[in-house]
């Protein structure tokens, strides 16, 4: 007991900081450099408008195009709000209130759009749906109509983004609120009943105020993929924050305005997190009684049945189905198409960046997560709150915040004669990766570690086990589950992420995700298949395990 005040206060047993905290504080101050070096940038000569390349940049576009930009990135969030609170919400409900055909396979079916990248999505759309596409072919051949004859929506737009974005993104608002739905008791049904409730009215009046905080959670991080993305907007033509930021970096050749712009970009996802976190208030929503018993399912017949199918069936129609047939039918059609060197190049640089980015990363969070542990400190704390920062933060803004400060080292170092390159290194391209994706697999390996009891800590106290041993021998036994999916997702993340690859990777250094992204610009929709297939093929094993977990979390209900 002589030993507990100090660990509890983040000090060491020599009155110095414990080394796990020291290694905490370097891996929070890591991920900060880009974020504040971003942030540094709103000071800069150019915002205060005095002379020089960078504000005369900075003004043109202020006065031009980035109040376009910030309007289109608006627009598109209201768009996603609406269409991914109706979608996931709606189906959340269904799958958790009511009994109905394919309730089963839709309870698990409803996440499989978390395996289709929006850019990989535009791509498939856009030849699905423009003028010399399938559809619009099969009109005119149809109704004998001429270019002229009819109107088409256009998916290249402000409104086509919306929709896509919101097709891929709103399993996150289904994921949280049908856990809300599921964990409410069954005596509100009970009660709601017996005041003469019906099922619609319950939902407005009960179930959707209860599951406000999570549903409004899920929107929030629907909202900042949607913020974070480049290649859909890019390749739809919308110009938005995130474009600016490369337009200014690429066109302009002007890093201190793209830092400018991802700046703006960085306080709008900021906003966002505290309207989310206001929205709540002080509100308070507990669920009373056993959470283990569930509410019976309402049955539904007849037409009400087959029209709750057919709701859900939607999502996962346009969400994943139909742009795997279309991506398929794209790569069939392909004459030239061949697993060629380049490929396997592509491939084995994205299994490579993704490996080397979830070893690190499931090292640096399990001494996180064991920081927290042994020192229960508030300053251990606020140090893994930085670092889960880094999510919330589009890889565009973690990409200009990295390549600036180490552009200046590799100056600095050419001064004194030497030769670093850091700038565009795969150890910059990695970096970015760890701090965008950091907080993925700092969650899961916190989960498990929170699972052990603190008494087998004690006891291997007792037995004569240090630090390491007990974390070697005792934790890590214990914790594979939460390792290995705390690096599945990072992995998978990596070889999804496509604006810090575009912005931060080495010359002639392609991915998957940049030469599908390259070929779709170049209109060889044919040649892109085959890589935009493989990142979808990596992204479903996750997203499979999790339909798994669903399907037995399901089962052990008794649902």
């Amino acid at each position: 007991m002589r030993n507990s005040k100090p660990v509890r206060s983040g000090l060491h047993q020599s009155g110095g900081l414990h080394p796990l905290l020291l290694s905490s504080l370097a891996v929070a101050f890591l991920v900060s450099v880009p974020i504040l070096g971003v942030l540094s940038n709103l000071f800069s000569a150019s915002t205060l408008g005095q002379a020089g390349v960078a504000g005369s940049t900075f003004s043109h576009l202020w006065a031009t195009v980035l109040p376009e930009y910030i309007g289109n990135s608006l627009a598109i969030a209201v768009i996603v709000t609406v269409l991914a609170a109706i979608g996931g919400v709606g189906c959340a409900w269904l799958v958790a209130v009511f009994h109905f055909p394919g309730k089963k396979f839709f309870e698990w079916a409803l996440v499989l759009p978390l395996a289709m990248p929006a850019y990989v999505v535009a791509y498939a759309y856009t030849d699905f749906l423009q003028f010399s596409g399938p559809v619009q072919t099969a009109l005119r051949e149809a109704f004998g109509w001429q270019a002229r004859d009819y109107w088409f929506p256009q998916i290249r737009s402000i409104g086509g983004a919306g929709v896509l974005f919101a097709m891929v993104l709103y399993p996150y608002v289904y994921l949280l609120a049908r856990n809300a739905f599921l964990e409410r008791s069954p005596r509100m049904w009970d009660a709601a009943r017996t005041l003469g409730m019906g099922p619609w009215e319950t939902f407005f009046r009960i179930s959707l105020p209860l599951a406000r905080p999570a549903a409004a959670a899920g929107i929030a991080l629907a909202l900042m993929e949607t913020l974070a993305d480049y290649g859909a907007v890019a390749y739809f033509g919308v110009p938005t924050l995130t474009t600016g930021i490369f337009k200014s970096w690429y066109a302009f050749s002007d890093r201190v305005a793209a830092a400018q712009i991802a700046a703006v970009l960085m306080l709008a996802v900021v906003a966002l997190m505290l309207v989310e976190h206001k929205s709540r208030g002080r509100a308070r929503y507990y669920a009373v009684g056993a959470r283990t018993k569930l509410q019976p399912l309402i049955p539904l017949v007849g037409g009400k049945a087959w029209g709750a199918s057919a709701f859900c069936a939607v999502p996962v129609i346009v969400g994943f189905l139909l742009p795997l047939w279309i991506l398929l039918r794209l790569m069939w059609k392909e004459e030239t198409l061949q697993v060629s060197l380049r490929y396997l190049d592509w491939l084995q640089n994205s299994i490579l960046l993704g490996a080397m980015t979830a070893v690190i990363a499931i090292v640096i969070c399990i001494l996180l997560a064991y920081a927290a542990r042994v020192t229960r400190s508030r300053l251990q704390a606020g140090c893994n709150r930085i670092v889960s920062m880094g999510y919330a933060v589009p890889g565009a803004v973690i990409a200009v915040g990295i390549l600036i400060p180490l552009s200046r080292i590799d100056a600095w170092a050419a001064d004194q004669g030497w030769r670093l390159a850091l700038t565009g290194s795969v150890l910059a391209l990695v970096y970015a990766y760890l701090v965008r994706f950091l907080a993925v697999s700092y969650q899961s390996v916190q989960s498990g570690l929170d699972k052990i009891t603190p008494s087998m800590d004690a006891s291997a106290r007792v037995l004569g086990h240090g630090l390491g041993s007990m974390l070697l021998r005792v934790h890590t036994p214990l914790l594979w589950r939460s390792v290995l999916t705390a690096g599945l997702l990072v992995f998978v993340d990596v070889v999804k992420e496509l604006p810090a690859t575009l912005t931060v990777r080495p010359f002639n250094f392609d991915t998957l995700a940049v030469i599908t992204h390259q070929l779709a610009a170049d209109e060889r929709l044919g040649e892109a298949a085959l890589p935009a297939l493989t990142i979808v093929a990596i992204a479903f094993v996750p997203v499979l395990v999790l339909a798994r977990a669903i399907a037995k979390g399901d089962q052990a209900r008794g649902r």
